[in-house]
């Protein structure tokens, strides 16, 4: 009897240890397996599989790693497709972008002809109460002069016409429009801070630069709240579409800011946003009054100060006069003294401070105001957006004070035809100058600036990279000593961009406990041919686990 006992008790014990050594399963989502995945994290690994649940990254490891240790309601094969984190765009318009959809493209046009006759086909298919364009650039066209609006005026007499150039910093006007800014006396004779009016033997050309576009902007048709809503949505399907599950919209104005909160509180709008505050008067005083607003899609932290204009409108203000033009170095757009308060104002708040920045004059004010408020190192993020043309002694300032240079390296591909024209060859030395500047905080956000640019964030991979055109020119690249690494582009494109908005806890890396934000790409961005990455095909784009593309 006491054997049997013994070996009754035995066998309880066994069963017990059993039970208790199987581990039950946690229940999830999803599991994804078969995939080749770049979780752009500090680990240098290539898991294949994930798994996602609730919105969010649970786990990533090895297929037979995650069925070991989750019971998921749905199992999907990627059939060894590429995965990276969603893309991130550190600087760009996300409106505009919506903007640029509904009215005259005009980029890629190869004369002034050409712009007018894509004004003509446009009005024939849309027939309205005004014309808006975007996207002209005369540094394209064969006669490389700025556009006279007499043919503009002569198609469209009776409605008003604005066509902005690609960069936004200049647009040139219908006379219809300009008599509806300025009587003809005034415009001859006005002074217009941080914007210019060109003329022709002292007639108005209709090209307007930097602040001038905006005196006439306002008299433009109001656009509708359905109108601005279609927008939005225009542009978060071509986002998508690219890839990109964040994007930075660099400068709204609280109207705008409530529109887009609404639209992704009812689940229209799902892409998230980092928006930058423009830093009107109006805006300052309504934000620094709240604490910074954030959820789970959108991010109201900063705020946008312009100090200059573009390099290929000649508004980038620089320290000694541009080299094709030796009576004029550009301007700013905002006073030294109204920057430094503005400056002074958000250095007392929890608020970032973002500020345009082209020329290497605008570069050293900023760079001087910023270093002046943040003294010394912090973790503040204050940014110099674009950071163009630096002069040499100036880079080791954002080192020191840690100042983010967010930048787009498409420009440089773009503006290497005629920058050496504008700035000559000593000042180009460190312009575009994206590994020197990477180098001062061993991090650096990238972005497109679209729709100045392409939205394809491939392109920028490409560019930061390749440093060359679609063609493959030149052959070494444009400044190839200031070419990125493709980790570093990689990086640049997704948990760079993240941290740069505070954001890198998260999103920007394919981590347990992010955001499940991801995308499904044909090609491998650390190995495949570069010239080939500008044509990567997005399968799928994931937000919060779901599939929006």
């Amino acid at each position: 009897m006491k054997f049997y006992l013994d070996k009754q008790f035995i066998f309880l014990i066994a069963i017990t240890a059993f039970f208790f050594g199987c581990k039950q399963k946690q229940k999830v989502d999803s599991l994804y397996f078969n995939a080749r995945v770049y979780t752009v994290d500090s680990s240098n690994s290539t898991p294949t599989a994930f798994v996602v649940s609730k919105g969010k990254f649970i786990s990533v490891g090895s297929e037979k790693q995650l069925r070991d240790e989750f019971d998921p309601a749905q199992e999907i094969d990627l059939h060894w497709q590429f995965v990276y984190p969603g893309l991130n765009d550190a600087h760009a318009h996300f409106y505009g972008l919506g903007q640029t959809l509904q009215t005259v493209d005009l980029i890629g046009t190869t004369s002034w002809q050409d712009v007018l006759d894509r004004c003509s086909v446009f009005y024939k298919n849309h027939p309205g109460s005004y014309i808006l364009g975007r996207g002209w650039d005369q540094n394209d066209w064969t006669q490389k002069e700025y556009p006279v609006n007499d043919e503009l005026n002569k198609l469209f007499p009776n409605i008003p016409v604005l066509l902005k150039r690609v960069d936004g910093h200049a647009a040139i006007a219908n006379d219809y429009l300009l008599k509806k800014t300025f009587s003809y006396v005034n415009l001859l004779s006005a002074k217009i801070d941080g914007g210019e009016v060109i003329f022709k033997n002292k007639i108005p050309t209709g090209v307007l630069i930097d602040n001038a576009v905006d005196l006439v902007k306002k008299y433009m048709p109001e656009i509708s709240t359905a109108e601005k809503m279609k927008s939005l949505l225009d542009a978060q399907k071509v986002c998508f579409e690219n890839g990109l599950t964040t994007v930075c919209d660099a400068g709204l104005d609280k109207e705008m800011i409530d529109l887009i909160d609404s639209l992704q509180k009812a689940g229209v709008l799902k892409i998230r946003i980092y928006a930058m505050v423009n830093a009107t008067e109006k805006n300052i005083e309504y934000y620094l009054s709240k604490p910074i607003y954030k959820t789970d899609l959108l991010n109201v932290c900063s705020f946008k100060l312009y100090a200059d204009g573009a390099l290929g409108s000649r508004g980038a203000c620089l320290l000694k006069p541009y080299n094709d033009s030796k009576d004029h170095s550009g301007f700013l757009l905002t006073s030294k003294e109204q920057l430094e308060e503005y400056v002074k104002r958000i250095s007392k708040s929890k608020f970032q401070l973002n500020t345009h920045c082209i020329g290497d004059s605008a570069n050293r004010l900023i760079l001087n105001l910023y270093a002046k408020y943040l003294k010394g190192k912090n973790d503040q993020r204050w940014r110099i957006e674009h950071a163009q043309v630096i002069d040499s002694a100036d880079f080791k300032i954002y080192g020191a004070y840690n100042i983010i240079p967010s930048v787009q390296p498409t420009h440089a591909t773009s503006d290497m035809y005629w920058a050496e024209s504008r700035l000559g060859k000593e000042r180009l030395k460190y312009a575009y100058a994206y590994k020197l500047l990477l180098q001062q905080n061993s991090w650096m956000p990238l972005g497109t600036d679209f729709p100045v640019e392409s939205v394809n964030p491939f392109y920028t991979f490409y560019s930061a990279v390749a440093r060359q055109d679609s063609k493959g020119f030149p052959p070494k690249g444009f400044k190839p000593e200031n070419a990125l690494t493709r980790e570093e582009a990689l990086r640049g494109i997704t948990i760079w961009p993240a941290m740069a908005a505070f954001e890198e806890k998260e999103k920007g890396s394919i981590e347990a406990g992010k955001f499940a934000d991801f995308i499904l790409l044909d090609m491998d961005l650390l190995k495949d041919d570069l010239l080939k990455i500008r044509n990567a095909k997005v399968n799928a784009t994931f937000v919060g686990g779901v599939k929006v593309n």
